[in-house]
């Protein structure tokens, strides 16, 4: 670690807090500021090294959209049904007698303004949803399946309406199909021609039905007391939530992200322009999420964070502020403001 010995001990005494509870498993953290030297990196006694990203990987999908954008492959604007065969999204957003699907747009599905309901964790006809079911009993799907799971759930609101915007992972299982259908080969293949390859990301994937095999080697995610045993379902989430890394090569990535490498610099701000509300104090731009907790809500005031968090417990965040990279994993699915908690007393220590 490049640091002082007195700011190691103080980072390593956060992490170590988080990795004693009874509710966090195989936690690990690690930080770099490219305008400090600092680096540093911290993982629980005998925790595998890959952990999965959850819904990090969303950063993977925005980076292929906007290489397909540079290339002259689609435009932000292009609706999503006009580059995938005729009648695929059919009937997917249908409110009120009028069937908008095929009028969403490619931004409207990064910007998670399409209203489409989210086929992972919105409340189906019966009141139950899939996360609940699968911490139960295993199972996959392709992404027609999760197509189909959102068709049987209504709408939350005409495409673009307003400032308003709904997470949902369907948003992401349509972008899959439309790089997919553009790149003319697996979304998996995708990101490891364009985003883990040229990065050097040797220890980053898409877990697949191809990879189950490797499923053990991988961090244990908890569901509360239990642990979250659903390597099917793991292997079917890919552009929502498939990704697999290590914190080394997160940071890679995430540098990488900011700073140009994957796609034209001046995107990104672009894409940063516009935040919209979905969980207080998390806002999404445009393929990218932004943690940033209002002055009245905490008393010691917290930075800005840009990039992505995931259900399992994973955060990988910008810090513009402190010119500083961040990378976590908690693996617990019921406690979502866990990460944040032992982000903002990181950043505290720093």
């Amino acid at each position: 670690m490049t640091s002082s010995p007195d700011l190691q001990a103080s980072l390593d005494r956060v992490a170590a807090k988080y990795a004693s509870r009874k509710d966090t498993n195989e936690v690990r953290f690690a930080a770099l500021s490219p305008t400090s030297g600092l680096t540093w990196d911290w993982s629980e006694r005998g925790a595998r090294e890959p952990f999965f990203l959850a819904s990090i990987t969303k950063l993977f999908t925005t980076s292929i959209i906007m290489q397909l954008r540079a290339e002259g492959s689609l435009l932000l604007d292009s609706p999503a049904a006009s580059l995938l065969e005729p009648g695929t999204l059919g009937g997917l957003h249908v409110l009120d007698g009028h069937d908008a699907s095929d009028e969403i747009t490619i931004e409207e599905l990064l910007s998670h303004t399409s209203g489409l309901a989210d086929y992972f964790e919105g409340k189906r006809a019966d009141g139950t949803r899939l996360v609940d079911e699968l911490a139960q009993t295993d199972r996959g799907w392709v992404t027609t399946d999760a197509l189909d799971m959102a068709r049987a759930m209504t709408p939350a609101f005409p495409p673009s309406t307003g400032s308003k915007a709904l997470y949902s992972d369907t948003n992401f299982q349509v972008l899959q199909l439309v790089i997919e259908a553009i790149d003319e080969r697996p979304y998996a293949e995708s990101v490891a021609a364009r985003v883990t390859q040229p990065l050097g990301l040797e220890g980053t994937y898409i877990f697949g039905t191809e990879t189950l095999d490797r499923f053990p080697e991988i961090a244990t995610i908890l569901h509360g007391k239990g642990t979250f045993e659903a390597p099917r379902a793991m292997a079917s989430f890919q552009a929502d939530g498939g990704g697999v890394s290590t914190t080394g090569d997160a940071l890679r990535f995430l540098r990488a992200f900011m700073e140009g490498e994957l796609f034209p610099r001046a995107d990104l701000d672009e894409m940063t322009r516009t935040w919209r509300r979905i969980f207080t104090p998390l806002t999404y731009g445009t393929g990218i999420m932004r943690f940033a907790v209002p002055r009245y809500m905490t008393l010691r005031p917290t930075p800005e964070m840009i990039g992505h968090s995931g259900a399992s417990g994973t955060l990988l965040y910008y810090v513009p502020e402190k010119d500083l990279y961040l990378v976590g994993a908690i693996n617990q699915l019921a406690k979502r403001s866990l990460p944040y908690r032992a982000a903002s007393e990181l950043l505290g220590a720093l």
